[in-house]
């Protein structure tokens, strides 16, 4: 369901909010509970996690909201596929339930907060109010270089790409090499032989899904560099 326009975010506007859960009843009432926090505004409504995939690339929000269980592509998964694409994406996770293992899941893959079903306005608006406060502190300045608004930490970014290096000249392929090339491909500007790396990486483990995004992030990045190149 689309809500509101298309636009660039403008630092003093207020953020854009995404909300993702396939309970009709509880996408009302959180876009109501949304109306009752002057800072954010809701832009766009799903209701599963492959339609917010694809609303978090048309609409830009700032902030998603959503659900773990869902049809098609569950929250987790559809966090995960957000992130890779818009790794400054603000996510907040709905679960019906206080389960450590899925909410771990959550923060692992990336997701900066969350919130238990059934919830009230003050309750939401405490995790918003948190999340809004994150999403501020990393909005850069308008006139910064860009060196300084990378995603990545100048050293940590270093340090991964020794370890990438050390790991990937073993030919090592396990879960520790994966989740530091993971962690560098959330960069925007991430070097392309890393995430060709990761690539061959997804082929070897046969992670079809996770290769074929990569491969298409991939051919992006080449079209972008060689515009003679087409389709």
């Amino acid at each position: 369901m689309f809500i509101g326009p298309v636009h660039t975010q403008d630092k003093k506007e207020k953020l854009r909010v995404l909300i993702a859960d396939d309970v009709m009843e509880t996408r009302r009432s959180t876009r109501l509970m949304m109306t009752l926090i002057p800072e954010v505004e809701v832009v766009a409504i799903a209701h599963n996690g492959r339609q917010a995939l694809e609303m978090s690339l048309t609409h830009n929000p700032d902030i998603c909201l959503m659900d773990v269980q869902m049809p098609e592509m569950d929250g987790i998964t559809a966090i995960k596929e957000m992130l890779f694409h818009r790794p400054e994406l603000a996510c907040v996770v709905i679960s019906a339930e206080r389960d450590r293992h899925t909410l771990h899941k959550a923060m692992k893959v990336g997701a900066r907060d969350f919130i238990i079903k059934p919830y009230t306005s003050d309750q939401i608006t405490k995790v918003m109010q948190r999340v809004i406060t994150m999403v501020r502190a990393q909005t850069p300045p308008k006139k910064a270089p860009k060196a300084e608004t990378t995603s990545l930490n100048k050293n940590r970014k270093a340090q991964l790409q020794t370890l990438a290096g050390q790991y990937l000249r073993s030919r090592r392929t396990d879960d520790e090499t994966l989740a530091i090339l993971e962690e560098l491909a959330t960069d925007p500007l991430c070097d392309l032989n890393w995430l060709t790396a990761l690539s061959m990486v997804y082929l070897v483990r046969r992670q079809w899904h996770d290769l074929k995004r990569v491969a298409e992030r991939l051919e992006k990045l080449e079209s972008k560099s060689n515009p003679s190149i087409k389709n």
